[in-house]
């Protein structure tokens, strides 16, 4: 669910008034949108954390989970979005201006892999924040529909539960879907041992 603040902001604005540890926010075109995750949700998003997590330490990769982290699109100071889980490359934080005081990311080399739980607001997933994370060059971009909401063009017919990894080839994401039994594969963690059927279940 979201809840809308009503007041339009600029990127900047909106990161000084972000109120850090009071609830999970996005700006969209000037919006700020308070986010209101069901508890399935963030279970799904939490396992994905965990996993992830778990998988970088055992092969001391030089990546980071925030625990919260504002994505800059290109081309606009209105709109900055909070994925559910992101893995940042902790080297290429140096090189980011917005990092230190704001834990924002403004370019995609900076970010392994970026993750958005699907809800009702499935279209800004599958569509805005898509176009977006391309555009922006973050190579690996994982949307997991958990409830099968996503729109038929997305996950097909019959809808059923689908993860999808659009990997960045030439500048435009391919995409892979996995469901059921399925191991996911990532480029990212080539090593992952994780099926579909698994994160599906702590959604249910």
């Amino acid at each position: 669910m979201v809840q809308t603040v009503p007041q339009l902001m600029t990127l900047d604005e909106f990161l000084d008034w972000y109120p850090d540890g009071y609830g999970r926010y996005e700006l969209w075109n000037g919006v700020v949108i308070e986010m209101q995750p069901t508890g399935t949700h963030e279970q799904v998003g939490g396992l994905l954390g965990v996993k992830l997590g778990v998988e970088i330490d055992r092969l001391s990769l030089p990546y980071i989970i925030p625990r919260q982290a504002i994505v800059k699109p290109i081309d606009t100071d209105k709109s900055g979005y909070s994925p559910d889980v992101i893995v940042l490359d902790q080297f290429s934080l140096n090189e980011e201006p917005l990092w230190k005081k704001h834990s924002t990311i403004t370019q995609g080399k900076s970010i392994r892999v970026v993750i958005e739980v699907v809800s009702s607001n499935w279209r800004d997933d599958y569509g805005h924040k898509f176009i977006d994370y391309e555009e922006l060059g973050i190579p690996e971009y994982w949307i997991v529909d958990y409830l099968g909401l996503g729109g038929r063009r997305y996950i097909g017919s019959p809808k059923t539960p689908t993860f999808s990894v659009y990997q960045l080839v030439d500048g435009e994401y391919q995409m892979q879907q996995f469901r059921g039994s399925d191991r996911i594969i990532s480029l990212a963690f080539p090593e992952l041992n994780l099926k579909a059927e698994q994160v599906f279940a702590v959604g249910v």
